[in-house]
């Protein structure tokens, strides 16, 4: 899938040394709004293979598809964005999360990006709505789901334990307009 500026695509075993660097070059950035976890596994090449085996996997049963976003002009890796906890009957709804190579912020990237995916789970998976959480301090993010069509819901109090403390997170929501 692409647009003006990027595109997205499938992760694939390739892209590990890729998405390790990133990691590596972000780790700190990433950090700051990541939910807690393996934290020290996933900079090496093996965990990075792992986790993209595994996303290969879960995308084949419908469970989550993790896609790598990549500079038009270069080609180059600058970072994920990924639809996860897909619930299908009567809910039909999926979360987003995304990650941008901070060299590359505030270029529209992350929006765009965005973009594409949800595009992939209205017209492709056939969901109804698509949710996001993010920290209320974190603008630049609040900004990126605002200008991809996004509408603040909420509040979720101390729901994603992040760097060892738990975090309110504002509830954005994109609704397919098909549905409407």
């Amino acid at each position: 899938m692409r647009g003006d500026k990027v595109h997205i695509r499938f992760l694939m075993l390739e892209d590990a040394p890729d998405k390790l660097k990133m990691e590596l070059d972000n780790k700190e950035f990433f950090g700051e709004f990541s939910a807690d976890g393996d934290e020290e596994d996933l900079f090496t090449l093996p965990m990075q293979q792992e986790v993209i085996e595994q996303s290969v996997q879960n995308r084949e049963t419908g469970r989550e598809y993790n896609f790598g976003i990549f500079e038009n002009s270069s080609a180059r890796m600058v970072g994920t964005v990924n639809l996860f906890r897909i619930f299908r009957g009567p809910l039909q709804s999926a979360m987003i999360g995304y990650a941008v190579d901070r060299k590359y912020n505030g270029q529209g990237y992350a929006t765009e990006a965005i973009r594409l995916a949800v595009d992939y789970a209205f017209k492709k998976l056939g969901l109804h709505r698509i949710e996001a959480g993010v920290m209320p301090h974190n603008a630049p993010s609040i900004r990126v789901l605002e200008k991809a069509g996004f509408e603040r819901e909420g509040l979720a109090r101390k729901n994603v334990k992040i760097s060892g403390k738990w975090q309110d997170h504002v509830v954005m929501a994109i609704i397919n307009p098909e549905d409407d």
